[in-house]
Order: C-alpha cells, then structure tokens, then sequence
C-alpha cells in the first residue's frame, strides 16, 4: 500500500516509487518511464530503455516493478512493461487516456 500523500497525483507517486525501489536501473544506465496511465483501468505503461534494451536482466527487473508496484498501490491493478521493443501484452491506443 502506498504510503504517500493521496492528494499527489499518482503519476508522481510512481515516479518516485521507481526512483525510490530502482536506483539500479539509471546506475546501469538505463532509464525507466511511464507512458500512460489509466485510472478507470488501473493500468500502468512503462518503457525501460537506454542500457535496458537489450539487458539480459531486464525480464527480471520488469517483474519486479510489476509485483512491486501492483502491492505498493491500491490503484494499480496491472503493470505492462517494454525495454524499448515493444510490450509484453498487446497495447491499446493511449491517446484519449489523460495523462
């Protein structure tokens, strides 16, 4: 459960999330961010890139962010992830989704 502030906007609340939970990710060089967000849903679109395409570990580190990120917030229900070539689930089109 997240233990943050309500009132900040989750998008916030996940970055630092991420931030907080990853640090390896941008001390390897990578970098990780969210594409979309839908609230209805509870839906959460990440992009790993940089030295995270390619990583051999990347598929773990995927799973970890979604687990994780899926218990820390009660507004998460599913987390799809890529590392820069494509996501694991088909995705929707996310231009009517405020973000």
């Amino acid at each position: 459960m997240d233990t943050s502030t309500e009132t900040e906007p989750l998008e916030r609340r996940l970055e630092r999330f991420m931030n907080r939970n990853f640090p390896q990710i941008a001390m390897h060089g990578g970098t990780a961010g969210i594409d979309g967000i839908d609230e209805e849903t509870g839906e959460v679109w990440l992009t790993l890139a940089g030295a995270c395409s390619g990583c051999g570990i990347s598929p773990m580190t995927i799973q970890a962010l979604k687990s994780r990120m899926v218990m820390e917030f009660d507004e998460v229900s599913e987390v799809h992830a890529s590392t820069g070539y494509g996501f694991d689930d088909e995705r929707p089109d996310l231009s009517d989704v405020p973000f």
